[in-house]
């Protein structure tokens, strides 16, 4: 089964969240593009629109909107998605992965573009209280 780590930026207040997802909202993210916009409640954040940013895979390689499909290449890069030169000018082969979701993609960048009238950081506290009082519950 699919597992995503999401990081969703908060526009409003700067603050990153980071998210678990799996089951069938994370297999409903496979195949989207960086730059697609997403529902809020693939990821657990009802009234909310996510746009994908960027992610790396399994390996730690970045994703590039630019190189399209899922697959890893290697290419020739200057100052840009995957490689930050010390000096001007400087340019280096290094691999990235394809701008598509697939299984290999560990973590998932979102931004949010429409926000919702609760608050993220409201909508995952009362997740993960409800959480906690299920494993209370079983043990």
């Amino acid at each position: 089964m699919v597992e995503f780590k999401v990081v969703v930026n908060d526009t409003k207040t700067g603050k990153s969240h980071n998210i678990q997802v799996s089951g069938h909202h994370a297999n409903s993210l496979i195949g989207k593009k960086i730059g697609d916009e997403v529902d809020g409640i693939f990821v657990s954040l009802p009234g909310y629109k996510l746009q994908i940013t960027g992610g790396t895979d399994k390996n730690g390689f970045p994703m590039r909107r630019d190189l399209p499909g899922t697959i890893r290449r290697s290419l020739l890069l200057s100052k840009s998605i995957g490689y930050h030169p010390t000096e001007a000018g400087k340019r280096k082969k290094k691999s990235v992965r394809g701008g598509t979701i697939n299984q290999d993609v560990v973590q998932i960048n979102m931004m949010v573009t429409k926000h919702s009238s609760k608050p993220i950081a409201d909508l995952l506290k009362t997740e993960k209280k409800d959480e906690k009082k299920e494993e209370k519950a079983e043990a």
